[in-house]
């Protein structure tokens, strides 16, 4: 399939505008476009009135009155998120967000970073950020299939052989969801620690599934995401990835590794 298909007749050329800033790293798409809805982004001086603006390039465009940079390279940041933060640039209930955090745990200079995906309000973990729209995107995406890791305490009944089960998927309330692979680590009377590994990455997907097992998850941590590993990165805190290891992943995914 080509990676660069030609323009119909009736398409402008270049890329909306909203792809351009994500690439650039101002902000995911979706925000870009509520940017744009609240008039914060100009082109020579004028609202853009649309997402659907096309440019062959970010000149002229400007975000709360400074111009746009050109595309930085691409960073890749691991952070340890703890539990209580909301994983968003802002709440409408006024919680705290994983960028307060940030403020401290990152060196002068880091570009604006964006997560990859989510961890919700009680998950902690490890959380991947990154400068590069279409890096976040690529990765998010189901079809590309890269693997997050997990460790939950749960309090219930199991058994391995119903954790070996999910490896063919399970549907829940019409959901379905794909294979999961999920060992018992250990137990202690009815407290067990519990390894999955997920590939698609669905709302709230660990959680619903072990509570359709009729376990109550009391801690949620992330522990790997594709080839990252939250390792011993301390609480609080963010370590960029070295170019090396990102480039190689990158290069992966080009080659379709993870699906």
């Amino acid at each position: 399939m080509p990676t660069n298909p030609k323009q119909s007749d009736d398409r402008p050329e270049g890329d909306r505008i909203a792809k351009l800033l994500a690439r650039s790293g101002v902000a995911s798409r979706r925000e870009i476009e509520r940017m744009i809805a609240d008039g914060r982004i100009t082109l020579h001086g004028k609202p853009v009135e649309t997402p659907a603006t096309f440019l062959t390039s970010l000149k002229g465009v400007s975000v709360d009155g400074k111009p746009v940079a050109g595309p930085e390279p691409t960073q890749l940041y691991a952070f340890h998120k703890p539990t209580g933060l909301i994983t968003a640039e802002r709440d409408m209930a006024g919680r705290p967000t994983i960028y307060a955090a940030l403020v401290n745990s990152l060196p002068k200079g880091t570009p604006r970073l964006m997560p990859i995906g989510r961890l919700d309000l009680n998950t902690e973990g490890l959380l991947l950020l990154t400068n590069d729209g279409g890096l976040k995107r690529q990765m998010e995406l189901p079809a590309t299939g890269i693997p997050r890791t997990y460790r939950a305490r749960a309090f219930g009944d199991v058994t391995q052989e119903q954790l070996e089960a999910l490896i063919e998927g399970v549907e829940i309330e019409g959901v379905r969801y794909g294979s999961i692979d999920a060992n018992l680590e250990r137990a202690s009377g009815r407290n067990h620690w519990i390894e999955m590994t997920i590939t698609e990455g669905k709302n709230r997907e660990v959680r619903r599934v072990l509570e359709y097992l009729d376990l109550k998850v009391s801690r949620l941590i992330r522990t790997a995401y594709g080839p990252f590993q939250l390792g011993d990165l301390p609480r609080g805190q963010a370590a960029r990835i070295r170019k090396g290891d990102l480039d190689r992943f990158v290069s992966s995914m080009k080659r379709g590794a993870f699906s």
